[in-house]
Parts: C-alpha cells; sequence; structure tokens
C-alpha cells in the first residue's frame, strides 16, 4: 500500500513532515503529532486545516487532493466545558452554585487525566534524549514545574510500547513479527516486567519495602514469577493492539501462533500464563466462545476460544460492517487496561499476604495466590471490604472512605510512618519521607565568671553544663555587648538571655529588664520558666507580664514593683510608651531588651515593630538617660545579624550561630492528598471500586484530621499546625467524629488553640496540654513559636506556612528532649504545595529565606511620628539617627495636614480606628472550640456580638468587592534615570488607597461546600492607604484578547500567577501582599493593568521591593502557566487559582492570562530596545 509524507505547519513557522498510509484518518494523524511534534504536544486541543478549511475528524488522506508544496496547518484552541451557570458563588440558585472548593476538585480530576500526561511526558522524553538530556534539571523552574505524575519516574520507558506500535505503524510492510520489530518487541517485554505503580511509576514492592531493605539502589523487588504475570500481561496489551490496527481478531489459534513465533527470540511466555492473567484478573482478561458477541466485553481484553479447524485462520477479520477503533482510542484501552490489571493485581496480593499474615512476596508462590483466588473466600472478602467502604459512606459523608484504624495500641514515631503507609496512606498520598538524624551536643562547663547564685539556679533546673553556644552568648551579654542567638529550635535559647538577665538584676537592684514576645502565649510560658529559674536567687526580683489580659490591679502593682516586665509589641506601643510617666521607674533603670523570636518579626508586623523599638531607644535616650543592651534570639532566618540591626537601629550586633545543642532522629514525611485524587478517578474510569473524586474526603482538611486522630489513639502528642482560625475548628471537629468510631475515650482529649479565645481559655488550654491531659492541639502559629508544652512526638502541617523557615520552625516543636519525631506536611493544591511535592529536595536542601522589614517605610514612619510626638517632641537634630533620612520630609507633611505643629499642646493631637468587621456579622456563623455559634445581633457602636450555640450544617463567608487607586498613577511611563545595576521595566510602585465594601455573605454547605444561598448584608466601608507595585496592559492586547476572551478575567488570573510566583524571588507573609481583584458584578470600569498592593495600612514595602524584579516575576509566571497541563478555561489552584482570591476565583481565564503577559513582555522588551540605557524611576 502507498504511503504518504504529509508536511504540517504552524503559524509560527514551525514544520515537521509525517509518513502515513492513505487510509489514515485525520483523528490517528492528530494522535501520531502529539507523540512526535512539539507544538502538537504542547496544545492540549488542536484543530487542522487544509487550504483553508477544517478538516473532519474522520476524514481519510486518501480522500484529498494534494499538489505538490501543498500542506496541513495545526491551529490550537481552546475547549470550552459545557455551559454553567455564570457566577455560580453569588447566585441565588442553589442548585446552580459552587464553591471553589467544588471546582478545584473537579479542575484537578481534569488536569491530571492519564492519558494526557503519559502521552506529554513520553514526547518531553524524547525531546530531552534528542538533545542529549535525558533527565530533567532539579534547578529548572520550568523544568516539569506543574506536571501530574510523580517526578521519579522513569519517563523514557513510558513510551516504549507506543513507540513500538508507531515504528510499525510507518514501516512499508506493517509487520509487527518481521525480525527488526521483533526483536524490539522483546525489549518493549523485558522493561515492562516489574508490577510498577500506573501512577508514579515505582515498583509497589519496592515502596511498600522501603523501610525494611537495606539496598537504596534497588529498583524492583518483583520476584520471578510476578515479573512473568506482569510481562505477559504487556505482551497481551500490545498484540491485542496490532492486530486491531489491523483489523483482526484476538483468538486463541493467533496467540498460539504468536507465543510460537517469540519463542524463538527468547520470550518464555506461555498460554498457561495467559490463563493465569483471566484467573487473577477476570475483569480485565476474559476468554469468550467464538459465538459469544465481543461488544458485551468493552472494557475487557478480550480473547475468543477458537476451534482446531480454525487454527488454519492466521488473521481472523473484524466481523463486516465494523469499523476498526482509532489510533488514539486503541492507546487509551491499552493505558486502562494496563492500569487496571497493575492496580487489581496488587489489592489481590495485598489481600492475600493480610489473611495469611506473609511478610512478603518471598513467602508464597504463584500456585498460592491462584489457589487463593480460585477460593470462594477470595470472593467474599472482597465484596466484604466493598461493603465496609459502602456502609462507611452512607455513615458519613464528610471523611468516609478512609480505612479507620480501631487499634489503640502505642507506636513510636518511625513505626507510625510504616503504619501510616499501610493504612490511610495506601493510596500513595506519602510522596517522601526524609529521614533526618540525630545530632550529638558540645557541652562546656558553667563559666566561672557567673555568681554562685546564678550556678545554684540552673543546677536547681537540672543544667551542671552548659550548651557552647549557651556560654558564648552569656559571657558576650555580660559584658555589655548586644548580642543575636541564631541556633535551631529546642537549642536552649531561653537560657542565653535570662541568664545574663538575672545575673545582671541581682548584681545591681535597681536595674531593670524588658522582655518582648510576639504572642501571649509565649510570654506566659516565659514567665513560668522564670519563676523556676529564680527560686535560686535570695534577691527580690518581681516579674510580671504586663499585656491585654492583665487586670488593672495587676498593672498598677507591676508599675510600681516589677523589675523584669514581660510584654509584646502591640502593648508596647499602646500602653506603655504613651504613658511612659508612669513607667520612669523602669525605664530608667532599663539594662537589658530582649528580644526573642526575633524571625516573627517581618512584613508589616516587622515594619511596625522596627518604629516602636526606635521610639523606645528615643525616650530612654532623650527622658530618662539610659541605653539599654539587647538580646535577639532567632532559630529560623538566613540574616539574623543585619535583620536584627535593621530591627532595633543597631551600630553593632555580636552573632551567635554555632549550635551547641544535641537533636533527635526526625521523620518528615511529605503527603500529597492530590496523587489519591487522581488515582480515584482512575479507578472508577477502569470499573474498579473507588470514591468520588469530588468527595470532601479527599481535601486535605479531611487528610489532616484522619492523620490527627491516628496520632491520638495511637498514644502520640501532637500538633496540627493551621494556616487559620476557622481551619483550626473545622480540624478539630472533623478529627473529633472520627475518634467518635474509632477511640471514643479520645474524644475530650483534643481541643483547638487560637487567637480569639478569652486569656482563660488560653491558660487553661496551655496548662493541660503541658500536664498530659490533653493529647493533641488544632493550633494556629500561636504554638508556633517557642513555648514548652512539655514533650510533642508529631507536628502536622495543613499547608506550606509562607517560607520554608516557619515550616521548620513547627517541625521544630516536636523532638525536644531528645526523643525520636514525625513531622507530615499535607499540601493543599496551590503552586506552592505541589511544587516542593515534586521536588522535595528544594524543601530539604534549600537555603533559608532572608527576613525583610523596610524600617523607611514613609506612611508607616509618619505614623509612628505623631505617636513618638505625643510622647516627646520631635527634634530633626537629635533625632534622625533613630527615624532615618525621611525625618524631616514626614515632619513637613505631617504639619501640612495638621496633626505636627512647631508649638506642641497637650492635646490628643489625633485618634486613628480601623474596622474589622468581616469575622463576625449578623447571620455569620462563628467556630469556637468546634462548636458553631450563629451570631443572632452585632452592635457596631459597642463593638459586640451576640451568638447562640447551634447545630449547624454549614459555614459563611463575605461577598465583598475592593477597589484599588493608585495615587499618580495616570502616567504611563515616568520620568527616567539611568540604573544599570537593575533589571529593566516599566512597572512602577506607588502609593495607593484600598477600599473594601462588603455587601452580603454566602451560607455554604459542610462537606460538599454546594453554596445553599446568599444574603445581602449592609456594613461600614473599611479603607487604607497603602502600596501598589503595577505594569500597564498595552490597550492594543485588550482588543485582542476581547475578540474571544473577557479581558478582566484574564487580567484576574494574570495578577494570580505573578502572586504565586513571588516566593520563589522573596520571602513574606502570605498575608503581606494580594492582587487586584474584579467583582463579577461590577459593571464599572477596569483599570488596564496588572497590580499587586500591600496588605496592610501604611504598606510593609513588599511592593517596592518587588517593582525592579517585576519582569522576572512575569517570566516566571508565564512559565507557570504554560507548564501548567489543566484544560479548564479557569485554571487550577496550580497555576491561576488562588485559595485566598477575594472573589472565589470567579471571572478568571487562564488563556486569556497567558496572552496578556506575552503581550506585556513583548511591549517591555520593544520599549528599551528603543532606551537601552534608561529605566524607569520610582
Amino acid at each position: 500500500m502507498a504511503v504518504k509524507e504529509i508536511e504540517v505547519r504552524t503559524l509560527s513557522g514551525e514544520s515537521t513532515t509525517i509518513t502515513v498510509s492513505p487510509e489514515t484518518t485525520i483523528n490517528d494523524l492528530k494522535h501520531l503529532l502529539k507523540l512526535s511534534f512539539a507544538p502538537a504536544t504542547s496544545s492540549p486541543n488542536f484543530h487542522l486545516f487544509f487550504k483553508g478549511t477544517k478538516l473532519n475528524l474522520q476524514c481519510k488522506v486518501s480522500s484529498l487532493a494534494f499538489q505538490s508544496g501543498e500542506f496541513f496547518v495545526l491551529i490550537p484552541f481552546t475547549k470550552k466545558n459545557k455551559p454553567q451557570v455564570e457566577n455560580p458563588s453569588f447566585s441565588n440558585d442553589a442548585s446552580a452554585a459552587s464553591s471553589f472548593a467544588d471546582s478545584t476538585y473537579s479542575d484537578m480530576m481534569q488536569e491530571f487525566s492519564y492519558l494526557r500526561d503519559n502521552s506529554r511526558k513520553f514526547s518531553e522524553g524524547n525531546n530531552n534524549n534528542s538533545n542529549g538530556h535525558g533527565d530533567d534539571d532539579d534547578d529548572s523552574f520550568k523544568s516539569r514545574r506543574i506536571q501530574g505524575g510523580n517526578i521519579d519516574k522513569d519517563e523514557r520507558n513510558e513510551g516504549h510500547p507506543y513507540d513500538l506500535l508507531w515504528n510499525v505503524l510507518r514501516s512499508s510492510d506493517r509487520d509487527l513479527f518481521e525480525e527488526k520489530n521483533c526483536e524490539k518487541f522483546v525489549e518493549v517485554l523485558q522493561s515492562m516486567n516489574c508490577l510498577s505503580s500506573p501512577y508514579s511509576g515505582k515498583c509497589m514492592l519496592l515502596s511498600e519495602a522501603i523501610f525494611r531493605t537495606s539496598d537504596d539502589h534497588a529498583s524492583c523487588l518483583c520476584p520471578t514469577w510476578l515479573r512473568g504475570l506482569v510481562e505477559a500481561f504487556a505482551l497481551l496489551s500490545i498484540l491485542w493492539a496490532f492486530l486491531q490496527l489491523q483489523t483482526e481478531r484476538m483468538t486463541t489459534s493467533r496467540l498460539k501462533q504468536v507465543l510460537g513465533h517469540l519463542e524463538k527470540f527468547g520470550v518464555g511466555i506461555c498460554m498457561e500464563d495467559i490463563e493465569h492473567l483471566s484467573v487473577l484478573c477476570p475483569k480485565v482478561v476474559y476468554f469468550v466462545n467464538n459465538d459469544m458477541e465481543p461488544k458485551n466485553f468493552s472494557n475487557a481484553l478480550v480473547i475468543t476460544h477458537s476451534s482446531t479447524k480454525e487454527a488454519d485462520k492466521f488473521a481472523s477479520k473484524l466481523e463486516a460492517g465494523k469499523t476498526c477503533r482509532s489510533l488514539s482510542k486503541i492507546f487509551n484501552l491499552m493505558k486502562k487496561w494496563e492500569s487496571s490489571f497493575k492496580t487489581s493485581l496488587w489489592e489481590t496480593i495485598k489481600l492475600l499476604m493480610s489473611k495469611k499474615n506473609y511478610e512478603n512476596l518471598l513467602s508464597f508462590s504463584l500456585e498460592d495466590l491462584l489457589l487463593f483466588v480460585k477460593k470462594g473466600d477470595y470472593v467474599l472478602e472482597r465484596n466484604e471490604a466493598k461493603r465496609a467502604r459502602r456502609s462507611s459512606s452512607s455513615a458519613s459523608n464528610s471523611h468516609s472512605v478512609k480505612r479507620r484504624c480501631h487499634d489503640t495500641s502505642q507506636l513510636l514515631p518511625s513505626e507510625m510512618v510504616e503504619h501510616l503507609r499501610k493504612s490511610i496512606g495506601s493510596d500513595g498520598q506519602m510522596v517522601h519521607v526524609e529521614k533526618i538524624g540525630a545530632r550529638k551536643g558540645s557541652y562546656v562547663e558553667i563559666p566561672n565568671e557567673l555568681s554562685d547564685k546564678s550556678k545554684s539556679a540552673l543546677k536547681s533546673i537540672g543544667i551542671n553544663k552548659l550548651y557552647s553556644h549557651q556560654a558564648e552568648s552569656i559571657m558576650a551579654s555580660l559584658s555589655g555587648k548586644n548580642v543575636v542567638v541564631a541556633t535551631m529550635t529546642s537549642s536552649g535559647k531561653s537560657v542565653c538571655y535570662n541568664l545574663p538577665v538575672l545575673e545582671a538584676l541581682s548584681h545591681n537592684l535597681s536595674s531593670c529588664a524588658l522582655y518582648l514576645f510576639p504572642t501571649k502565649a509565649l510570654a506566659q510560658d516565659q514567665l513560668r520558666a522564670l519563676l523556676t529559674l529564680t527560686n535560686g536567687f535570695d534577691c527580690g526580683i518581681n516579674i510580671g507580664v504586663y499585656d491585654g489580659d492583665t487586670s488593672q490591679k495587676e498593672r498598677t502593682w507591676l508599675r510600681e514593683n516589677a523589675r523584669l516586665l514581660i510584654t509584646n509589641p502591640d502593648m508596647l506601643h499602646m500602653a506603655i510608651l504613651p504613658l511612659h510617666r508612669q513607667f520612669s521607674r523602669i525605664l530608667s533603670n532599663l539594662s537589658f531588651v530582649v528580644i526573642d523570636e526575633a524571625h516573627a518579626y517581618k512584613g508589616a508586623f516587622g515594619c511596625h515593630t522596627a518604629l516602636i523599638l526606635r521610639r523606645l531607644r528615643r525616650l530612654c535616650s532623650h527622658v530618662y538617660g539610659s541605653d539599654p543592651s539587647f538580646v535577639f534570639c532567632t532559630a529560623t532566618s538566613s540574616n539574623p545579624r543585619e535583620h536584627c540591626m535593621e530591627l532595633a537601629n543597631l551600630s553593632t550586633l555580636e552573632l551567635i550561630e554555632k549550635d551547641g545543642s544535641p537533636s533527635s532522629e526526625k521523620f518528615f514525611v511529605l503527603w500529597n492528598p492530590v496523587l489519591p485524587l487522581r488515582t480515584e478517578l482512575d479507578k472508577s474510569e477502569f470499573g474498579i471500586d473507588g470514591r468520588n473524586a469530588s468527595d470532601k474526603s479527599l481535601s486535605p482538611i479531611s487528610e489532616v484530621s484522619h492523620l490527627f486522630a491516628e496520632m491520638v489513639q495511637h498514644g502520640l502528642r501532637c500538633i496540627a499546625f493551621c494556616k487559620s482560625r476557622k481551619l483550626c475548628e473545622l480540624v478539630l471537629c472533623y478529627t473529633r467524629e472520627i475518634l467518635e468510631e474509632v477511640a471514643p475515650h479520645h474524644v475530650n482529649s483534643i481541643c483547638a488553640y487560637r487567637a480569639g479565645y478569652v486569656s482563660e481559655d488560653r491558660r487553661r488550654i496551655e496548662s493541660e496540654f503541658f500536664g498530659g491531659k490533653l493529647c493533641g492541639i488544632a493550633a494556629t502559629n500561636a504554638l508556633e513559636l517557642g513555648i514548652d508544652v512539655g514533650h510533642i512526638d508529631v507536628t502536622l502541617h495543613l499547608g506550606f506556612p509562607g517560607s520554608i523557615a516557619s515550616l521548620w520552625q513547627q517541625a521544630g516543636r516536636s523532638g525536644r528532649r531528645e526523643r525520636s519525631s514525625l513531622a507530615v506536611y499535607v499540601a493543599f493544591e496551590g503552586p506552592l504545595d505541589q511544587y516542593f511535592m515534586k521536588f522535595p529536595q528544594k524543601l530539604f536542601c534549600g537555603p533559608i529565606e532572608c527576613c525583610h522589614i523596610d524600617a523607611q517605610n514613609q506612611q508607616v514612619l509618619e505614623q509612628h511620628l505623631v505617636c513618638a510626638a505625643l510622647e516627646h517632641p520631635l527634634s530633626l537634630l537629635y533625632d534622625e539617627k533613630y527615624f532615618g533620612s525621611g525625618l524631616s520630609k514626614a515632619i513637613n507633611a505631617l504639619k501640612n495636614r495638621g496633626y505636627l505643629t512647631s508649638n506642641p499642646s497637650n492635646d490628643s493631637l489625633s485618634k486613628i480606628w480601623s474596622y474589622m468587621g468581616h469575622e463576625v456579622y449578623e447571620g455569620a456563623v462563628y467556630l469556637h472550640q468546634g462548636r458553631t455559634y450563629l451570631v443572632k445581633d452585632l452592635d457596631l457602636s459597642r463593638k459586640i456580638a451576640y451568638c447562640e450555640k447551634a447545630v449547624m450544617d454549614y459555614y459563611t463567608k463575605t461577598r465583598d468587592y475592593t477597589d484599588i487607586h493608585i495615587v499618580g498613577g495616570k502616567i504611563a511611563y515616568p520620568a527616567r534615570v539611568s540604573k544599570d545595576q537593575l533589571p529593566k521595566t516599566t512597572a512602577q510602585a506607588n502609593p495607593c488607597s484600598v477600599t473594601t465594601t462588603w455587601f452580603g455573605f454566602c451560607r455554604i454547605r459542610r462537606g460538599s461546600n454546594q453554596v445553599l444561598d446568599t444574603v445581602d448584608l449592609s456594613l461600614p466601608r473599611y479603607s487604607y492607604e497603602s502600596q501598589a507595585v503595577w505594569i500597564s496592559v498595552p490597550q492594543s492586547l485588550k482588543i485582542i484578547v476581547e475578540k474571544k476572551y473577557s479581558f478582566r478575567a484574564g487580567l484576574h488570573a494574570a495578577c494570580h500567577a505573578v502572586l504565586h510566583v513571588v516566593p520563589l524571588y522573596m520571602r513574606c507573609n502570605l498575608s503581606d501582599l494580594a492582587p487586584e481583584c474584579p467583582n463579577p458584578y461590577d459593571s464599572r470600569f477596569f483599570p488596564e493593568r496588572i497590580l499587586l498592593y500591600d496588605q496592610h495600612p501604611g504598606g510593609t514595602g513588599v511592593s517596592k521591593q518587588i517593582q525592579p524584579y517585576f519582569t522576572e516575576l512575569l517570566h516566571s509566571a508565564l512559565e507557570l502557566l504554560t507548564c501548567c497541563h489543566c484544560s479548564s478555561d479557569t485554571g487550577c489552584p496550580n497555576c491561576v487559582q488562588n485559595l485566598a482570591c477575594q472573589e472565589y476565583n470567579e471571572l478568571i481565564n487562564k488563556d486569556a492570562a497567558i496572552i496578556i503577559i506575552k503581550g506585556v513582555l513583548d511591549a517591555e522588551k520593544t520599549y528599551f530596545e528603543g532606551h537601552p540605557d534608561s529605566t524607569p524611576s520610582c
């Protein structure tokens, strides 16, 4: 049969030539292009055109009249989803409404489509090999940035069977059994003889035995008989595909002839092996009689029994009138059958091992497995398991599908890892386990320079020797130096400041000290430690906590008697500095200022704290004549010395960073619920008992709840870190439901700990957890810092906390006192979470981020200067060393606005009010300790919300919109100055005004996340001044985009994408930045720009800092979008969807964002080609 050579071109000029038979359909041609032509591989959907006409998929090449020089044109397109009700989150039609969580899981299902991922991987593998680079570079952000499969999979083997068939089809005789093709066939079979996971590509036995084998280089642990089974199935699958392409049926006679032919090439597979496949996996491999209609077995690989008389029919043709399946359908079926076969066989093997208590596959033979399957109790076992799953599903829709463990035996952290792998992690969620070895301590004798009282106090708490860094820090502080101690979590840093402070206060009975902690919980914890330590000192050192929970009577006593005052930056700002005359005794004799957990002072919080410390130092110098020494402690910072010097405006600071403390062994598990999402979808497609992909049971919240319950019921003390107050309450609620079933006696041994509780509740929870009455706590980062709550065995981490430093800080809460520990990081679907799941070494081997603060932020400076002027008159002559060179400009601005005068009076200068009413409003569901309360009334004038306890099956979310007004942002390109050292960009950083308007809220059903209804609401607007970074989008781009997409939706998606890549360039809190999000119901003008803004009044300086690198951000954002293979217009959480989106990811379009970002980058390039020596001034 003659063949045709067809040239295919793209609009961008790329071309390829492909050889096909005249009977090849356009559909088959498209599939071949996806395997061999990069533009087709990178485009999920495309059409082929010939002479301006779009070609029908069933059209044959032979039907087209080709002339010399003519070619096909490949044009990508976006596949539209089925019509949906517009803007479901705010729709009054409850049946059409859908929350963001539902769309998240739906999109994840589409993104991880098994066929698309594997075909793309095959193409990428070929491209890489052709360039001489078979392996991806782990350091490349572009390489495998967002992909569905496991990064350790051998992608080159993935394409072998399809490569084989494709080459056979391209050959002139199209004969699979020609000698060269047979040799290739045998190579393919030998490469496919491992029972590897169809989802990760790893040997299932190797994954199961990873903690029991000492062979780190083993790639497969399958016994010989299992390799034979897998190889037999591979042969059967490839042969079936070839026969389908030849319009032949698979018959036993044909199969025997093929096996006999392959025996000459060393293949030892026989018909008995094929029959074993049908016994072990009857839903996948099925024998039928010759007169049976094969269409009834369309989901199975069917072999037709042929009689002896038919044995000579070497090519039994398909029935007349029936068409051959297309190439794409055949490949798709091969993938489905492979996945179904391997999954079913592995489940059968595990069932036998569990039933017979076999330790591994070497303990039994193929005959044992066949005998087990043929017995009726095997069927009963599988049916019983299915009924149990269905029963569990009907009992609890929230988290039903997990195989719950009812055992309550004690487990060690190392034993828990293996237990989780076999139980709730059996679907492959455990993508990586990092074993962090123990470290020996470096001890030194207690320095002789310390007094006997100090030595006695240390011995009273069981310390006979110091860690090397403790001794070094103590001696530096006693010599009058400013010190920062930067060592690991749980390294005894509190001794580094407590001992020199108490030593100094015991020698000078008038000396005082001020301790600053970022949280109230940490302050209370350090108070307990100090009171224990001071028992060894005879002199009276009155110590107390002065914060918002301190009563008026206690405050008076502390002002008059305390020598060591423990507080926080907020209290220092609000209640101490404005009333400093009441604290004159303390400030006049202030010898030490201790700032613990210094890494917490970053972003907006750090910026304000830096100005508060400058005000403190200024008062001590100008009014009270004191000059205290500073002691900083930080566990997780890459630039501790520079950060602390900027924080307190110090000229000298000694860094102590050589850690002398010991550390215990820790297992760090990366847990990815996204992989089971794809697994379960594939199982349901292949007819295997699977679970509903949209079920909330697959959510990270449910996963961490099951993990929490496992830890508690097996005797491991645990903290589950959550990123928000509401998540804390939800995790607590779900975990209690699980414990009600598996360990009812533990239900009341867990609770939530977060901001918002009254002080009595917080102190009670801390005490009960420390005393052992509580076994577990679901907490926000309020427990991230160094609070001593006793020994912790396990930390759970729900989502990436915003920085690698914070994650290590949280994980450091477990494993104290030299006992082994476990940390489990449960990933959300966001870009950074999935990035670390795919590249674990980026997490474990990457550098800790730097801490950044902008103490020269003009708007924040002006706010604090008003406070400073109230505390003591400002002076340009003496105060510039505290407030910097911007002091004069700020004073003039404040004078012009009427805040300052050259003749200061005793009148109040100004009061700044802020509104925080978005958590509590009439009709809101408020969560407290896992229980729900309904807000019945809100008294804004008195700031009181009246709630009543209620059992609610829904929660609430506010509906609002935010306007960003750029000050001075009307100029497209401002004046330029030469700044060759900075990257060139037209992006601008400007002051802005942020105004949020709340207009209603949604009631959302728990579990399904279905929006039940929407309610209108009237609350005061909230407005503040901040800073923004933005870049203009050319008007010409708007015209291009609006021909096919919504321009506003594209801008929205582009803003999200740029925000997602900011952490790759700098460290900042998740709440520091926000994108500009258009409200889907707002018909007003929306600015043509990509904009991010500081989400705090006055700004944080983050926007200004990233402005010079905005072009790099755009390049990374474009890379993120183009490397993500999701097919939905609205993207997915791996690219443009954002869990914190103010508009719940409505009105968003990924394809439009790609066009916009590409257009902006082109405009940047064009602009700077005309201005080569300039860059925008800001």
